[in-house]
């Protein structure tokens, strides 16, 4: 190794350039290598969280309707997850699924197994969907509306909603707080409650906890409403109603004063009625 006290002081400058230089090179090395990254796992879990359970048995008075109310649903979605066709008929004891193909449980059936055959289903009992007025009703305003107005529940038609009832609105919409999913209209006890729209009636009856003694009908492929805490329905399910067709009398909600609780749904989900009424009369 040369001594660099040795050296001339003229090679001294290019001596020390080149150890600077070698140097450099080092930390740019140092700098620039590879670093490994921590490994994070993006596999989703076996079940995506959901505000609803994953399966759901029918109980008696239940309707496809009424489940997919309850629970948030389109009714089409629920019936196609569970392979339900038109009309929709569903039996006490039936397991739905309430959650679509990739929600389901990552267990694969392994090569070569034989996926046991589902048990029998039981013969129907007279659930809400093809079972008979209950004495909340009135037969005859329910035949009636269903010969004078035809079946526009398929129909992809354009509606022109209008109110429900008179009355002062007691409570607006919210879409953000689960118990306001519709509006609240106050009024008289036994005061006549209209179908907002022409349909046709999927659910009367009290099965909903909450809404008191209800009825939903349907408009469209898309769109249903709902008319809560009434006293007395004056239709069947299954009933064709016209428009401005009163369909139901005024109730309490809760032993309080008179109210009406009104829905409107597009394809399951609530949305804001005071967006799709006239102004109020």
């Amino acid at each position: 190794m040369i001594c660099a006290g040795c050296l001339p002081r003229y090679r001294l400058v290019p001596y020390f350039a080149v150890i600077l230089m070698l140097s450099g090179v080092q930390l740019l090395t140092a700098c620039t290598a590879p670093t490994r990254a921590k490994v994070v796992s993006l596999e989703q879990p076996a079940y995506k969280t959901v505000g609803r359970p994953s399966r759901y048995t029918v109980k008696r008075k239940d309707t496809l309707y009424t489940i997919a109310w309850n629970y948030g649903l389109d009714f089409r979605t629920l019936a196609r997850w569970n392979a339900i066709a038109p009309p929709y008929t569903i039996y006490p004891g039936q397991t739905l699924v309430l959650a679509g193909p990739r929600l389901a449980p990552r267990n694969p059936q392994p090569s070569g197994t034989k996926v046991p055959a589902p048990p029998p289903q039981p013969k129907p009992i007279r659930s809400a969907q093809s079972a008979p007025a209950s004495n909340h009703k009135s037969p005859g305003n329910a035949d009636k509306a269903s010969r004078a107005v035809p079946d526009l529940s398929e129909s992809t038609r354009k509606l022109y909603w209008r109110w429900p009832t008179q009355g002062q609105l007691k409570q607006r919409y919210s879409g953000t707080d689960p118990s306001r999913k519709g509006i609240k209209i106050g009024g008289t006890q036994g005061q006549p409650v209209l179908a907002a729209e022409s349909g046709k009636v999927v659910y009367a009856g009290s099965g909903l906890i909450g809404y008191g003694l209800l009825l939903i009908i349907r408009h469209n492929k898309n769109y249903l409403s709902a008319y809560g805490h009434n006293r007395k329905l004056l239709v069947n399910e299954g009933a064709l109603v016209k428009k401005g067709m009163q369909v139901a009398e005024m109730g309490q909600q809760g032993g309080g004063s008179p109210v009406l609780h009104f829905e409107i749904r597009r394809n399951g989900t609530p949305v804001d009625p005071l967006k799709l009424l006239p102004r109020q009369p």
